[in-house]
């Protein structure tokens, strides 16, 4: 079988769509690339839907945090509280195993058993958490003189947040954000070895590496393959946030733009 069949049959066949058995014997190159590269999809499918969901979560629960109001304040800290000091592969057991005992009384949760759904929602949960807390700190850290220049102008209410409020908050909280967002979808290598299921051999990236691992007795080529396409995913991710920083900061003088960088932490998920 030449590298162009390989690809036609197995390009896609993470999502259902190719040849359905996988290589038994004399494993290539091509192979390992084509099936490590089409589980990728399930993990830019993942990191994708939680990062655009969570988003908006985690800008509400900033700013339940940020209130004055107790009934605001409380969920919203405990729900940062949860997120963040939990291991995400706990979070997957038990919300695999709540939606299971969901779906045996309700058929509506049958859905929320499948990785596509329910670990989705898990990772977006978990992400709004942390990202939560990055957006409330950016949003104690916007400039005072800032706020009290929008009341100058006679500024309030929601005219205040969304002219001067968000975009400053959201400026000053870019570069953590985006380590954050390259933080989830390497975490979404945890999606098919936790407790949801991947059907019909159909994994994500790190499942089709630990096959081909498994079936050769050589971790060193499908493992650096797999990193090669998250090194190529990072960039990607560095590409586009460092575009939607650079928007964000146009105004500002050029030595005094922050900068996206990746910063590793000594302290992952």
């Amino acid at each position: 079988m030449s590298c162009i069949e390989t690809i036609a049959d197995y390009a896609f066949r993470s999502i259902g769509y190719g040849e359905r058995l996988l290589p038994r014997s004399d494993f290539t190159l091509c192979q390992q690339f084509t099936l490590i590269g089409s589980g990728m999809l399930w993990n830019i499918y993942f990191g994708t839907v939680a990062l655009i969901a969570g988003f908006f979560l985690a800008v509400t629960v900033a700013l339940g945090k940020a209130s004055h109001n107790p009934l605001l304040r409380k969920p919203a800290e405990w729900f940062i509280f949860v997120f963040r000091g939990s291991p995400l592969f706990i979070q997957f057991f038990f919300a695999y195993f709540l939606f299971l005992s969901l779906k045996s009384e309700w058929a509506f949760f049958d859905p929320f058993t499948s990785a596509w759904l329910g670990a989705a929602i898990v990772l977006f949960l978990n992400t709004a958490g942390y990202s939560g807390e990055i957006f409330y700190g950016a949003l104690q850290s916007v400039p005072r003189g800032d706020t009290e220049a929008a009341d100058a102008y006679g500024f309030s209410g929601w005219k205040k947040f969304r002219k001067i409020t968000f975009p400053t908050m959201l400026r000053l909280a870019w570069p953590a954000y985006t380590n954050e967002a390259i933080f989830l979808f390497h975490a979404t290598t945890l999606v098919f070895v936790s407790s949801f299921p991947g059907s019909q051999q159909r994994g994500d990236a790190l499942y089709y590496a630990s096959y081909f691992a498994d079936k050769t007795f050589n971790p060193f080529v499908p493992y650096p393959i797999l990193a090669g396409y998250f090194i190529l995913l990072t960039l990607t991710v560095i590409g586009l946030f460092g575009m939607i920083n650079r928007r964000l900061n146009r105004h500002l003088p050029a030595d005094r733009r922050s900068k996206v960088k990746y910063r590793p932490q000594q302290v992952l998920r």
